[in-house]
């Protein structure tokens, strides 16, 4: 992953998972700072209508004026909904609605914005909904690709085997997982799901391995992507599976 990360034309990735508490938002603001930190243009999509918690995560949460809803419904432009992190180069937020009714909304209507964004940045990360309902399919409409985040618990790992399906289903051909809050330690008492059952359990690549950190969550709570503190493992392992992922 180069220092200056120019696409002719924008991608986009949607981060997905088949159950809350995987760190699905977590990843998906660490995946974006960190490709921004090596000169790529990034958004971040929040598509968690009613339920949003990127902007907390980047401490945006009193900069957010209009979201993806106003957008869509003609309310206000891409440029005036597009909330600028200043400390990376090139980082934004497009904030999910939060307190008003979402109706309305079409595939075709994310299709659009996706193809819209695409035209000026390199990379649209789209923090997706939980789960495999209508939401799910509203997200991925016109997607370039599919990240899946699972912990190593069974749960986790069924439904994200679930998502995963679902995706396949909906056309989305390019997808991998990312397996997340890893106990090394565990493995070896046979207490968790282990990398091999992992595996066998999931048709598509690995995108990458996240050890359990508390400073992800303190940094969430801080509003401050925890790859921001350069010289850490897990800003090394961000850009391990940055350069896996987009080269």
């Amino acid at each position: 992953m180069g220092k200056q990360v120019q696409n002719i034309m924008g991608e986009v990735i949607l981060v997905a998972s088949g159950k809350g508490g995987v760190g699905k938002t977590t990843f998906t603001a660490n995946l974006g700072a960190t490709l921004a930190l090596h000169g790529a243009r990034v958004v971040l999509m929040d598509l968690n209508m009613g339920l949003r918690n990127l902007d907390i995560y980047l401490g945006l949460e009193n900069e957010v004026l209009f979201d993806v809803a106003d957008v869509i419904s003609g309310v206000c432009s891409v440029r005036k909904a597009l909330i600028r992190d200043h400390r990376f180069p090139e980082l934004y937020l497009l904030s999910a609605a939060q307190y008003k009714e979402v109706i309305g909304i079409t595939p075709a209507h994310m299709e659009a914005l996706f193809n819209k964004l695409k035209e000026n940045f390199d990379f649209i990360l789209v923090d997706g909904p939980v789960g495999v309902g209508e939401n799910l399919k509203l997200s991925a409409s016109g997607v370039d690709r599919a990240i899946v985040v699972v912990t190593p618990d069974y749960s986790a790992l069924r439904n994200g085997d679930m998502v995963d399906r679902k995706l396949q289903e909906m056309g989305v051909a390019s997808r991998c997982h990312l397996i997340n809050m890893v106990k090394p330690e565990l493995f070896g008492r046979k207490v968790v799901p282990d990398l091999g059952e992992v595996a066998n359990m999931f048709r598509t690549s690995l995108a990458g391995i996240v050890q359990y950190d508390e400073n992800v969550n303190i940094a969430n709570n801080c509003g401050y992507p925890v790859v921001c503190k350069r010289d850490t493992y897990i800003a090394r392992n961000f850009d391990v599976i940055g350069k896996r992922l987009f080269g």
